[in-house]
């Protein structure tokens, strides 16, 4: 079963990495291209994929770049700004995303990155918790506006203020594209490897 499921997304991916205009994965419209303000470039769809839990669908995710790259150190490294969407599909409490975030975060960061990154993380965490519940439908971005920082926004609401630093950014790449990612076929995914 876990075999089938894994090849299914398999597929999915080579078929949004292969299309061009909009993609579909699992009901849910991927668009190619988004512009995160009217002065930003373009961002192109690197990958997406399906976030999956205990055989439940938790939230398709894709990532946006000024330019396509298959690796996650080159995603990592790449300057310029950068989207992480995700489409959730259920509901879910915010404190319970915002403490599998962290989760992410811990497993793929180092103590002195943690450290580093600590009042950053409470900002999130604050902001997440702050919305009580998000819901099967909602979608999330997290948008990297080089300078100004990392602006959340639920359904095209912001949330708060932007988290500052361009480096927490790279940190919350980590959660899906680092060495510990929540789920290593969502990584491959994000990255066009499916």
């Amino acid at each position: 079963m876990i075999r089938s499921i894994t090849l299914l997304l398999s597929l999915l991916a080579i078929a949004l990495t292969n299309s061009s205009g909009a993609a579909e994965l699992v009901g849910v419209k991927i668009d190619d291209r988004v512009k995160l303000s009217a002065a930003s470039p373009d961002l192109v769809l690197n990958g997406a994929g399906l976030r999956t839990r205990y055989k439940f669908k938790v939230y398709v995710a894709a990532l946006y770049l000024p330019e396509k790259k298959p690796s996650a150190a080159e995603v990592i490294a790449l300057k310029g700004p950068k989207r992480v969407q995700l489409w959730l599909m259920r509901d879910v409490e915010a404190d319970q995303m915002s403490t599998a975030l962290i989760e992410g975060l811990n497993a793929n960061l180092s103590s002195a990155e943690l450290e580093k990154s600590k009042a950053q993380i409470q900002q999130l965490n604050a902001t997440l918790v702050a919305l009580g519940e998000l819901k099967e439908g909602d979608v999330m971005t997290f948008d990297l506006l080089p300078g100004a920082g990392t602006r959340i926004s639920v359904n095209g609401k912001l949330l708060g203020t932007p988290i500052a630093g361009d480096d927490f950014h790279v940190a919350l790449l980590k959660i899906w594209l680092g060495d510990n990612p929540v789920q290593p076929e969502l990584k491959k995914a994000l990255l066009g490897q499916g």
